[in-house]
């Protein structure tokens, strides 16, 4: 059996220079220069999320809201 494809939007989060480039792949670019707009952009994100792509200082602002079991897909760029 081949493995379903999900679709939905890409995002990226965290400071402008760190997720700017992958607005070129076709992500939804939030940024954030402080852990308060971190977490303003994540609460804010719409539903239909299929991967969230966080700076380092984004995934260190909201902490294990990230990695819950109801959050979307997410993974951090390493440092």
């Amino acid at each position: 059996m081949a493995p379903r494809m999900t679709r939905g939007t890409v995002v990226a989060l965290g400071e402008p220079a760190r997720v700017e480039g992958y607005r070129l792949a076709g992500a939804a670019v939030h940024t954030a220069d402080t852990a308060d707009a971190a977490r303003a952009a994540w609460r804010d994100l719409p539903d239909g999320i299929a991967l969230v792509v966080l700076t380092d200082s984004a995934a260190r602002a909201l902490g294990t809201a990230a990695f819950a079991p109801d959050a979307p897909l997410t993974v951090v760029i390493p440092s």
